[in-house]
């Protein structure tokens, strides 16, 4: 059986004034830069066996990606499919609302212009099952968003919506997912 990593990108401005993100392209902070570095020193340390790189477009992800990929000397590439879910008009919102909470639990909802999670989902899930027919040939870190963590979480666990819209894991947080 095979398996992949999965790490959020570095924290962003954003993060640090606690607004949605989603697919508007928000710089790294320079303690989302070190944390990347941190993270693929940590990589490098513990040997983990990783073949490539595999992140998001968008410029968060990507750098945090390429300060690990420098550390490590392990390969990259970018995969449109791994881009964040667009929260249409709750881009740039104060994260935390209510309203917002409740509307990610409204699955075919594509917020206003947005991207509904049933896409979204789908989406992720196709690209899982494509590094799942590859797992066990290759390792991949994916570098990529928190609303991408919360599908592949999904991917693998039964969730009520309440867990999969409350679900999140912290800026360069390493996890391993095992097919």
């Amino acid at each position: 059986m095979g398996y992949f990593y999965f790490a959020r990108h570095g924290q962003t401005v954003w993060n640090v004034e606690n607004k949605i993100c989603g697919a508007i392209d928000i710089k790294l902070t320079e303690k989302g830069h070190n944390q990347a570095k941190e993270l693929g020193q940590r990589i490098l340390e513990e040997g983990l066996p990783i073949d490539e790189i595999i992140c998001s477009p968008l410029v968060r992800a990507a750098e945090t990606a390429r300060h690990i990929s420098e550390i490590t000397g392990i390969p990259m590439r970018v995969e449109l499919r791994l881009k964040e879910q667009n929260f249409g008009k709750y881009e740039g919102t104060p994260r935390g609302v209510e309203e917002f909470g409740r509307a990610k639990q409204c699955f075919a909802d594509s917020f206003n212009g947005g991207e509904s999670m049933i896409r979204f989902c789908h989406r992720i899930y196709g690209l899982l099952d494509d590094i799942r027919e590859e797992a066990d040939e290759k390792v991949y870190l994916l570098v990529a968003h928190n609303g991408v963590a919360r599908a592949v979480q999904s991917y693998f666990a039964d969730m009520t919506n309440e867990e999969f819209a409350k679900f999140g894991i912290k800026n360069c947080e390493l996890r391993k997912f095992e097919f």
